[in-house]
């Protein structure tokens, strides 16, 4: 997901025996790019149905305030890379070099944008989650009425501000100035937010496994262990990928870890409804329900 990072353009008309032109196409890229569009456009749909559920249909609490967040965040990210991979397949259908991420550096920032975000709010969730358990008389009694809220908005800002400070030097092509923000970057997010919430996690694990053997676990704590191990699996290694390219290190092409980022992307709503599914047919109000189930317990 760097800034100034271009697609591969297709390979050039090749010509037969015969003097005649034949296009080649790289058919495992677009396979792997025509896998991520269909998959952007489920996860959208999904996304789309948990914004309008916990935005009007179930009754806000603390945790939905960060959850509609998280969609709104995967909405956009999904949103991106449909754009993106149909561009691409374009591309790479086509005879013609037409370059069309050569007009699309910014377009990566947002992308970047949006999956910092999205790793902000999953630690702030588990930060919540795990305060709750380890000190329920407090959270219950002084826990701030709008503190999700005003975290959000300052995760906003500060997933603002980062970017913005790698866009300055990466948009006007200072190599070295992008190459170091976008390592401070990585720091920020590998060293400041990602220990938190893999230490919270584990804590909750423990918590709900040495708790009371006749109380099953709580469906809120294993869809929020459940959505940080899948962005662990699938939306790390975008970030890998990412910046070993920015240290001059090449790890070949980018559609597997896209591919990987947009199931992340769109696995959450079907996580919460598989979670709080009451075995009924996949329908709106068995949506509701499940999703009630989830976040009102």
């Amino acid at each position: 997901m760097e800034p100034n990072h271009t697609a591969p353009s297709p390979p050039p008309p090749t010509p037969t025996a015969e003097g005649e032109e034949v296009c080649e196409i790289d058919v495992p890229d677009v396979a792997v790019d025509g896998a991520s569009l269909l998959i952007c456009l489920c996860g959208l749909v999904g996304n789309g149905a948990v914004l309008w559920l916990l935005g009007c249909r179930i009754r806000r609490n603390p945790i939905t305030v960060y959850v509609l967040n998280l969609a709104v965040a995967d909405f956009t990210f999904l949103l991106l890379m449909l754009t993106s991979s149909l561009l691409y397949i374009l591309d790479s259908l086509s005879c013609h070099t037409f370059h069309f991420f050569s007009y699309l550096t910014p377009f990566f920032l947002p992308l970047l944008f949006t999956h910092n975000m999205g790793m902000y709010l999953l630690t702030a969730i588990s930060i919540e989650r795990c305060v709750s358990v380890l000190c329920p008389l407090w959270y219950r009694c002084h826990r701030p009425q709008h503190l999700s809220a005003v975290v959000c908005a300052l995760l906003w800002a500060l997933s603002i501000s980062v970017i913005a400070i790698v866009a300055v030097p990466c948009l006007t092509h200072q190599q070295d100035q992008c190459r170091l923000s976008l390592i401070s970057m990585y720091a920020l997010n590998f060293l400041i937010f990602a220990p938190p919430m893999v230490i919270s996690n584990v804590i909750l694990f423990i918590k709900v496994q040495c708790g009371s053997q006749r109380r099953q676990p709580r469906r809120l704590y294993i869809v929020i262990f459940l959505t940080v191990l899948f962005f662990l699996l699938l939306m790390v290694p975008l970030s890998i990928w990412n910046f070993v390219q920015h240290i001059n290190i090449s790890m070949g092409h980018s559609q597997v870890v896209f591919l990987l980022a947009c199931i992340n992307s769109s696995i959450n709503p079907f996580i919460y409804f598989l979670v709080g599914s009451c075995r009924r047919r996949c329908s709106l109000v068995s949506l509701q329900v499940a999703f009630r189930r989830v976040f009102e317990e």
